[in-house]
This record gives structure tokens, C-alpha cells and sequence, in this order.
């Protein structure tokens, strides 16, 4: 199945390009897709396990099952005041 995954600013930058397109197996989760893209780019391991996951908008567990379709945005979350 195609999902893309679109990463936020803050992984963006350490990324090749913001917005992602992967082929994963039926019944993946949100966990394999972070697993498949840091293998694909190393470089975002570290931070992608802080990412939050988001799906249409929704905090998504990263044990979710994704869909054909799905657009995963993977947010950094940020602090202040």
C-alpha cells in the first residue's frame, strides 16, 4: 500500500525533502513507516522517535494501522512560554 508522510518543520530541515511517499506491506503501522523511513534516511532516526504522529488532524498511536491512502505528518513537539 502507498501512504505518504509529510514531516514538520522541525524534522523537515534534516530531511531530503519535506513530503515522503512509501510502499509498505497491508497492516503496517505508523511505527513500521518511521522504522522505513529512518532506515531510508538515517540521518532522522533520532528524532523521529520524539515525533508525534498525526492522521486527518488526530494524535495517532504509533501502533495504528495505516491504510492506502493515509497521509502521515510527523510533528515535532515544541515548549515554551
Amino acid at each position: 500500500m502507498q501512504v505518504r508522510v509529510r514531516l514538520g518543520a522541525g524534522l523537515a530541515r534534516l530531511a531530503r525533502a519535506p513530503l515522503h511517499s512509501l510502499e509498505l506491506d497491508e497492516g503496517a503501522t505508523v511505527a513500521d513507516a518511521c522504522r522505513r523511513l529512518a532506515a531510508d534516511q538515517p540521518q532522522l532516526a533520532g528524532a523521529l522517535d520524539a515525533a508525534l504522529p498525526v492522521i486527518a488532524g488526530v494524535h495517532a498511536d504509533r501502533d495504528r494501522a495505516l491504510r492506502h491512502g493515509d497521509e502521515l505528518a510527523l510533528l515535532i513537539p515544541v515548549a515554551g512560554g
